[in-house]
């Protein structure tokens, strides 16, 4: 009797388990159906509103197309904006030199459009006769002949007097109508201590006027060798950003009554020396670097020299520094680019 009993309870219990069991798998299973039909519904949402994103961006509204056709489209306009970017980045590429060697035939001459070199003389009120002699020695009615045969680009580089308009003023712009060979910096103002902040306006106009391999910066003392300077730089047009020039480095002077006095001394360390740069009668920079100097005209120091001022602009730049004895002005040599007056 009491197996009989045991067996029932048994029994009993195994059908409510069985109930029990029942009743979680349709829970479960319900739980799945909402859930799963949440996902298509979403899924179902996400393709209506590509579809609509599409037809709004195309205006094509008569069709409909899959997910996976939207998605490719989206892929395809992203590989487009890729190829767009990889172009300008081809450009700048070639605006700071990566570009195949321009030729300097034998004869000297410069054989592709683009100015071989934009030469800055820096020159001042009052200097009419050392123009005049530069004219007559390797400039002057050859000027035109120099840009269109070697490429090569002169200008008298001067600013305007204090007194903007008067017989200064006048006389520079009489003398510019009959010779044609002066760049003037209507935002400069000439003075004895301008002269950093005029070479630094020079490059940056320069670099905004003419599209040149090179710039180089003369003084009106100074006599240049044409074809010695088209030949040198020549063999540097594989070098994007070039400082190039009669390399140096001295003293920096605290006393106020010194030639040579520079007001910021204390800026050049305990030992008052100037880091490498080239000596200021003439030097040479990339198109790069010309560009540098033009969008961050605003904000580049000058110290009391125009030399050591161009050295300190390139200082933390990949700048390659061309120590070339040939830029060297004080007198004529075998192969010499330039010579003092």
């Amino acid at each position: 009797m009491q197996s009989k009993k045991g067996s029932s309870h048994r029994l009993s219990n195994m059908a409510h388990r069985s109930r029990i069991s029942s009743l979680l798998i349709s829970m479960f299973a319900t739980f799945a159906s909402i859930y799963v039909a949440g996902r298509l519904w979403q899924d179902a949402q996400h393709r209506v509103y590509l579809i609509k994103e599409l037809d709004r961006i195309t205006g094509q509204g008569q069709s409909a197309i899959s997910v996976d056709d939207t998605l490719k489209i989206i892929a395809c306009r992203e590989q487009h904006k890729k190829l767009e970017s990889l172009e300008m980045e081809l450009a700048a590429a070639r605006q700071e030199g990566f570009v195949s060697k321009p030729l300097i035939q034998t004869n000297g001459t410069y054989s592709e459009r683009r100015p071989l070199v934009v030469m800055g003389i820096l020159t001042k009120f009052g200097r009419q006769k050392n123009r005049d002699a530069i004219r007559r020695a390797w400039m002057g009615s050859a000027l035109k002949k120099i840009e269109d045969g070697k490429g090569i680009v002169v200008r008298f580089v001067i600013g305007r007097s204090s007194n903007r308009g008067d017989s200064l003023d006048k006389e520079i712009d009489r003398e510019n109508r009959l010779n044609n060979d002066f760049l003037i910096l209507d935002d400069h103002v000439e003075e004895n201590a301008g002269y950093p902040k005029k070479a630094k306006l020079f490059f940056a106009h320069a670099a905004d006027k003419w599209d040149a391999e090179f710039y180089a910066k003369v003084n009106d003392d100074v006599y240049v060798n044409i074809d010695a300077l088209g030949a040198t730089l020549a063999n540097h047009l594989d070098k994007p950003r070039l400082y190039i020039g009669c390399m140096k480095s001295g003293e920096v002077f605290s006393e106020p009554n010194h030639k040579w006095y520079e007001p910021e001394w204390w800026k050049f360390g305990d030992k008052k020396s100037y880091f490498r740069h080239a000596s200021g009668e003439m030097y040479v920079i990339s198109r790069a670097l010309a560009k540098f100097i033009s969008i961050n005209r605003s904000i580049l120091r000058s110290y009391a020299h125009d030399d050591v001022s161009a050295g300190s602009w390139f200082i933390g730049l990949d700048v390659k520094h061309v120590d070339e004895a040939k830029f060297c002005c004080s007198s004529w040599s075998t192969g010499a680019i330039c010579a003092g007056v």
